[in-house]
This record gives structure tokens, C-alpha cells and sequence, in this order.
């Protein structure tokens, strides 16, 4: 296989990693900024810009829906829980 990712299989990669994510919402967001640099909204962010590079139209709140597996709202309710001090103490390092 070539050095180029096969699409058909990142895409596979791209849909599991969305799928284990829904499965893991005892995972929050801020988990994931602070261990790894992006989330679910990050996700969702950059499938819209996928979708431009295409001429796709979809809005974030569509895309956020996409990834979450329901409207975000909805999900914020159900699984988001608040930030700790020190969540928030972690992200504000890690953005630099």
C-alpha cells in the first residue's frame, strides 16, 4: 500500500472512531481537549469543512448532530457534565 491514505478505509476508521465516541459519553470533551487537542466539536468542525472542499452544504449544528448521534442540546443534557478547576486549569495550558 502506498504511502497516500485509501479513502475507503480512512473513511471505516473516521466512522468507528465517531461510533466509540457515541459509545463513551462518559468521555467528555474536556477529556479529550486536554489529552489529545480535539473533540467531538472539533469533529464536527472539520467535517464541515470536508463538506465545503466538496461543495456539500451542511451546517455545524448538522454536523454536530452527525457526530454526537443526536442534537447537541440534547446530548449536553443527558452527558455533559460541568468542568473542574483543574479541567479548565489543564485546557488553558494546553492551548498554547
Amino acid at each position: 500500500m502506498s504511502k497516500k491514505f485509501n479513502r475507503e478505509l480512512l473513511a471505516d476508521v473516521a466512522e468507528r472512531l465517531i461510533n466509540h465516541l457515541n459509545n463513551r459519553t462518559d468521555v467528555q470533551n474536556i477529556d479529550l481537549m486536554n489529552l489529545s487537542g480535539f473533540c467531538r466539536n472539533c469533529l464536527s468542525k472539520w467535517y464541515v469543512s470536508a463538506a465545503e472542499k466538496k461543495n456539500i452544504s451542511i451546517s455545524y449544528d448538522e454536523a454536530r448532530e452527525m457526530i454526537y448521534g443526536m442534537p447537541y442540546s440534547e446530548w449536553k443534557k443527558k452527558f455533559q457534565l460541568e468542568i473542574t478547576p483543574e479541567e479548565k486549569e489543564n485546557f488553558k495550558k494546553n492551548e498554547n
